[in-house]
């Protein structure tokens, strides 16, 4: 598969997509964890957005033949769902206490010691990314990068507040109802998977509404709380020793906070990738634009060495649209310069 230098090149055969999942206890409860190949190899965790699991958050992302075989020949992956989102969830008991996001961190961290695992990569979407920020910060020695989708890092605005409130009033008394759907389908996707009256939404918007079905809403309704109590985290950014990649969809309703995001964290070790066209859940709505940000990004810890094409065919993005100070070393690694990808590129 590699050579004998530092630097490991992908093998295109495609890995077993088989997990294992397993419960584990934390110091504020249960969460469940699904294990995908392994668990030799460094570490990769993911955390999912509001109503989401690995399932619906992740899998566009590891269908790409092409990530999936990227990301499994390099790290065995440790999908975390938020307490109650993972598949087959009955309610949460209503006595059991509301968890915050210094909470949902904590249980990252025994999640990490139940695996005995030590320094892992990170990747969340929204308010995972939130969640895997946050843990970053507070146990900085145990994260090795920072892979954040459309992330939060302030406290909500007042317009999001009483948003999230109305959602939170539905998602009590109706649970996973339509308009909840609705609601949840917007803050993910584009307008233009979403569809119209005119075009049909798109068969990733589909699966993701029949996945939001299986949701309790109770649970959904404790994860909104949490986040919608969180803190402003933005001045522990530039403290963030660890190289972090965000990438942000242009029609994301949190475009703008992931641009402030990106704005405040050191630029030393940080990128941005804005994904044309896309909502907030670019690993599903256009994974294949990750790609080769993914991959320029590994290459900094010497987990992929590129193949000599001067155009990639794996990626809509490609090379030729790449400032070639990407490959600049520096102290950090890479330095990555913000990028767009274009749907329109031809490959």
């Amino acid at each position: 598969m590699g050579d004998s230098s530092d630097s490991v090149s992908i093998d295109m055969e495609t890995p077993s997509l088989s997990g294992k999942e397993y419960v584990v206890e934390t110091c504020c409860g249960y969460v469940s964890v699904s294990v995908y190949g392994d668990q030799d190899k460094p570490a990769l965790v993911t955390y999912p957005d509001l109503a989401l699991n690995h399932i619906s958050c992740f899998q566009g992302l590891f269908f790409c033949p092409e990530a999936c075989s990227l990301l499994l020949h390099n790290f065995c992956i440790y999908h975390i769902s938020p307490p109650g989102h993972e598949l087959g969830a009955a309610t949460i008991s209503p006595d059991d206490p509301l968890l915050s996001v210094d909470d949902l961190a904590d249980q990252i961290a025994d999640v990490l010691n139940y695996f005995g695992l030590d320094a892992v990569m990170c990747m969340g979407v929204t308010a995972g990314a939130y969640i895997l920020t946050l843990f970053a910060m507070k146990y900085r020695q145990r994260v090795l990068g920072l892979i954040l989708i459309s992330p939060l890092c302030n406290a909500p605005s007042w317009t999001e507040w009483l948003y999230n409130k109305v959602l939170s009033n539905l998602l009590y008394y109706y649970g996973m109802c339509g308009v909840v759907k609705e609601l949840l389908l917007k803050r993910y996707f584009s307008k233009e998977a979403r569809g119209s009256a005119q075009v049909p939404e798109s068969d990733v918007v589909q699966a993701c509404r029949r996945l939001l079905d299986e949701r309790q809403g109770l649970n959904v309704w404790r994860f909104l709380e949490a986040m919608n109590e969180r803190q402003d985290i933005s001045d522990g950014l530039r403290k963030l020793r660890c190289r972090s990649l965000i990438y942000v969809g242009e029609n994301s309703p949190f475009h703008f906070e992931a641009l402030d995001m990106n704005s405040k964290l050191d630029r030393r070790c940080s990128a941005l990738v804005e994904v044309q066209a896309c909502g907030s859940m670019v690993t599903e709505e256009q994974p294949h634009a990750m790609l080769i940000p993914l991959e320029y990004f590994l290459m900094g810890y010497g987990m992929y060495r590129p193949p000599k094409l001067s155009v990639s065919p794996r990626s809509p993005l490609s090379p030729i649209c790449i400032s070639p100070e990407l490959l600049s070393p520096e102290s950090m690694g890479l330095k990555l310069k913000p990028i767009k990808t274009r749907m329109s590129l031809e490959v």
